[in-house]
């Protein structure tokens, strides 16, 4: 390995006991440049030499003293990213240079208080739904025209990064006035880029295409009955799948400026289907059984139906988290998967009938799916989903689905060894749907070592085929992105060569 530190970060946090600012979240504030070649003694095994691509991932890596009570979401965005070429691998890790970031520099402290804060507590008018809070840019990556696409859960202005080089570019030129959700989708098929808005103002939510020249081609409203709180979208070959869930800002504590999620099991899913061009007078809405959903899976046409697979939570609004330290009861019981119970699970749309229909696909608790990105919005047959940690915003192992045999297996990450959402990273030349690798970040707590490994798909239960280890431990995350070298329109990685 050579590895350079770029930059180390200055941090104003004091030593505290926050559950998440330990661990496997305790946060970081070195930045690398790191390559890896085969032989290695931070090599275990041997870095493929048919993959072709880059594996990003973000997450929230706080670096000032918090206004009152931190969430994990507050944490400023860090992304680190891991191209592979030729049997050789390349490692940058870069904190997201927002205006928040920015200014929080200059002034030695936080600006903004969290999302656990009333807004009077931040100093300084902030982004997003909820008005008052930094846009962090650290929940989400896409990439698209050849860059990568930062953005905020709660909708933020979106920052461009380049994906091997993590050079930054400012913020997307195209991002409307209420920003842009996480969870923007592309269609690798026709490269365009499709993304919603969410605020507290009529009509409550927009839905948006940017074609892959990386310009604006169409932007409408989706009225609502008020504010919502939407945190993913899917598509398919033809149509877009937006959503209405019950749980949603109290709307009587919104106009006393106090944002307290209410879940309301009277009111029904509701599901907005518009062809990915359309007008608000062609959206059709469909209804399903009350729930909150964080993330699809895939959704694809078949027949008079449209079908898509997420993630079911039995327990939108869990209990309070036992034993949790005062004052963080509620946001370590959203943060704990198991107390949410989020459940595989298939909705049936028929567009003639208008009629939902639901399937449970796994009643194991399992989140942050992945499956072959060359498949999205058509028929596909595996998922990897995430296994969480009991009690813990933590993974600690991978189901894969075979939905059409509807079997699974797993792979268990060990003892302390805690994973990153794991996105599929097909072979060169693959010839099937399940050919190539999964691609995930481990935080071992044991060892106090972050590595990347790179996992067969078509024999999870093998474990790594290579385990790079990385210059230090990094912090836990959230989500990521794999896009091979001719996906992002450059045949490959230049910066093995630097």
């Amino acid at each position: 390995m050579t590895a350079q530190l770029v930059e180390t970060i200055e941090t104003t946090i004091q030593p505290n006991d926050h559950p998440y600012m330990k661990g496997a979240w305790r946060p970081t504030y070195n930045e690398w440049n790191a390559i890896f070649a085969n032989g290695d003694a931070e090599v275990i095994g041997n870095i493929p030499t048919d993959i072709d691509g880059v594996y990003v991932r973000t997450g929230e890596n706080q670096i000032h003293e918090p206004i009152g009570r931190y969430h994990p979401f507050d944490g400023d965005g860090f992304i680190h990213a891991i191209s592979f070429k030729d049997g050789r691998a390349s490692y940058r890790s870069r904190f997201v240079r927002t205006k928040g970031f920015a200014a929080e520099k200059e002034a030695g402290r936080s600006l903004w208080a969290g999302l656990m804060e009333p807004p009077h507590k931040s100093t300084r008018h902030g982004w997003g739904a909820q008005e008052w809070l930094k846009d962090s840019s650290s929940t989400d990556v896409a990439i698209h025209a050849g860059k990568i696409i930062s953005t905020f859960y709660q909708c933020g202005e979106a920052y461009r990064l380049d994906p091997f080089t993590l050079e930054q570019h400012g913020t997307e030129s195209w991002v409307p006035l209420d920003g842009i959700s996480a969870h923007c989708k592309v269609d690798l098929a026709t490269g365009e880029l499709m993304f919603f808005n969410y605020s507290k103002h009529a009509p409550y939510m927009h839905y948006g295409v940017v074609g892959p020249d990386n310009k604006l081609k169409h932007y409408i409203p989706v009225p609502l009955p008020g504010p919502r709180l939407p945190h993913d979208m899917a598509f398919t070959e033809n149509y877009t799948i937006l959503n209405d869930m019950p749980l949603y800002w109290n709307e009587e504590l919104l106009e006393k400026r106090l944002h307290v999620v209410q879940f309301h099991p009277d009111q029904k899913t509701r599901f907005a289907i518009i062809p990915r061009h359309g007008q608000p007078e062609d959206i059709r809405w469909f209804e399903a059984a009350p729930t909150y959903t964080l993330h699809w899976l895939n959704a694809w046409e078949e027949g008079d139906e449209i079908i898509l697979d997420g993630y079911y939570q039995e327990e939108p609004m869990p209990k309070s988290y036992p034993n949790a330290p005062d004052g963080l009861e509620r946001m370590m019981a959203y943060l704990d998967q198991g107390l949410l119970k989020p459940r595989l699970h298939r909705w049936r749309f028929n567009l003639v009938t208008g009629q939902t229909k639901e399937e449970r696909l796994d009643d194991r608790d399992l989140e942050f799916g992945m499956f072959n990105h060359r498949y999205a919005g058509k028929p596909y047959r595996y998922a990897y989903s995430a296994i969480p940690e009991p009690g813990w915003f933590l993974f600690r192992g991978l189901v894969k689905h075979d939905l059409n045999a509807r079997t699974s297996e797993e792979y268990a990450f060990g003892p302390g060894r805690f994973g990153s959402e794991a996105p599929f990273a097909p072979r060169i030349n693959a010839k099937d749907e399940d050919d190539g690798y999964l691609v995930s970040f481990i935080a071992d707590l044991e060892t106090d070592k972050s590595e990347c490994v790179l996992i067969d798909a078509k024999n999870i239960a093998a474990g790594p085929v290579c385990r790079i280890m990385l210059p230090e431990r990094i912090c836990s995350g959230t989500h990521s992105v794999w896009a091979s070298g001719d996906d992002i329109g450059m045949g490959g990685n230049s910066v093995l060569a630097a």
